[in-house]
């Protein structure tokens, strides 16, 4: 069985265990057009800032592929795929047969129509490793930097880049920060944290036009600037699962098997849409626990085994200048909120389950509140009361605890 991954972050990686537990010897070959092996994007704010290097954002160790009998084609970028006969076509002319494909693209930038971002000569996104390493070398203490979008990527990059610039302002359309994963709420409680450590906001506001240093605002204010960093949204690499014939929607169709609509063709990770649990929609869930759980399921089936990945869920774990945030589910439904100084606690219960939550400050063991969405586990079968003064595994009965703990079941 010959198996085909295109794309090479943490879908692919899932992919390559899942195949690999259930066989072993079939040969694997990952295509990727980046130049490096497989690591964490999240962490390329971290980079620039200095906590971390390029050894400690692989997801793997630097034996992973030859461990697991992969070819990485690095460099190389798949531009077809012919699913009668098989094939994937790289740009670079070459043809790689496949009997199983999965199709990990990713995402990327997405940049709107904006009236003279032409005339910007330094322009950068925000996504990938050389993406940092671009707006990096462009950087001097002395640089004014906008960024336009105060969602994770763009908000991301000004803390990565705090203390290496001269100054940082950002600018959205959207009247708070981060609107995605926070209420009104939690965004003021972030904004200020983040404000206070230097950054400077331009909400409710967007660009008119650009100059080549200069953006005028629709509010009729300019901000000038040496460096112009775009973070207003990502769109799904859906492309070549659409020539490919695959159903393809915000992102590419796949069930539970991670299957496509096209026989041996799967996906997973930010290219793909499912099912989210907490509202029962299909959407685009872009996040690294979705990416390797979707990843490592496609990995099973491909290789003859049967796994499923059935209950997606809307997660982030971020942190900005050291105040930390979880979010998990939906917001639609009872609230249940306490807050006291630098604390922020919501969780949203409907129809006896917990729909989401949102955590800013303490998030000490949040992830039984996870499981309790991942799980949907009925609110009358624990101590909710409990539960919702301080998530512990108390709350459940002795069985379930003793599952929840690797024990009985």
């Amino acid at each position: 069985m010959k198996y085909v991954i295109i794309g090479n972050s943490t879908a692919a990686v899932g992919c390559v265990e899942g195949i690999r537990s259930v066989d072993q010897e079939g040969p694997i070959t990952v295509i990727s057009d980046e130049p490096y092996p497989a690591y964490s994007r999240p962490l390329i704010s971290y980079l620039l800032q200095g906590s971390t290097t390029e050894e400690k954002m692989r997801t793997r160790p630097a034996d992973f592929y030859e461990k697991n009998g992969v070819t990485l084609l690095s460099g190389k970028k798949a531009v077809r795929i012919d699913d009668a006969r098989k094939t994937v076509g790289l740009e670079s002319g070459e043809s790689l047969p496949y009997d199983r494909l999965l199709i990990a693209a990713g995402s990327r930038p997405f940049i709107p129509p904006m009236a003279g971002l032409d005339r910007v000569e330094k322009k950068f996104t925000f996504m990938k490793l050389d993406d940092a390493k671009a707006l990096e070398a462009a950087l001097t203490p002395e640089s004014r930097v906008l960024i336009v979008g105060a969602g994770l990527i763009g908000l991301k990059c000004a803390e990565g880049i705090r203390g290496r610039a001269g100054s940082i302002t950002v600018v959205d359309l959207a009247d708070r920060i981060l609107p995605s994963i926070l209420d009104e709420t939690g965004s003021k409680m972030m904004q200020e944290q983040i404000e206070s450590n230097g950054i400077g906001f331009l909400l409710g506001d967007s660009v008119a036009e650009f100059g080549k240093d200069r953006a005028h605002l629709k509010s009729g204010k300019t901000v000038e600037f040496d460096l112009l960093v775009v973070a207003v949204g990502v769109r799904p690499n859906t492309e070549l699962a659409s020539q490919a014939g695959c159903e393809v929607g915000r992102g590419i169709a796949v069930d539970e098997r991670s299957a496509t609509s096209v026989p041996d063709i799967y996906a997973a990770g930010d290219c793909c849409e499912c099912r989210d649990i907490t509202t029962g929609q299909r959407r685009v869930l872009a996040i690294l626990p979705n990416a390797y759980l979707q990843g490592e399921a496609a990995g099973v089936n491909m290789a003859g085994g049967e796994k499923s990945f059935a209950n997606a869920v809307p997660m982030n774990a971020i942190g900005f200048f050291g105040l930390h945030v979880l979010t998990a589910g939906s917001y639609d439904g009872e609230e249940i909120v306490e807050t006291k100084p630098g604390v922020y606690k919501k969780l949203v219960v409907k129809d006896n389950l917990l729909k989401g939550f949102i955590l800013i400050g303490e998030i000490a063991r949040a992830g039984i509140y996870t499981s309790l969405i991942r799980e949907q586990t009925p609110l009358d079968t624990v101590d909710f009361d409990l539960l919702k003064q301080k998530p512990q595994l108390m709350a459940f009965t002795a069985r379930r605890r003793a599952e929840k703990l690797g024990g009985a079941k």
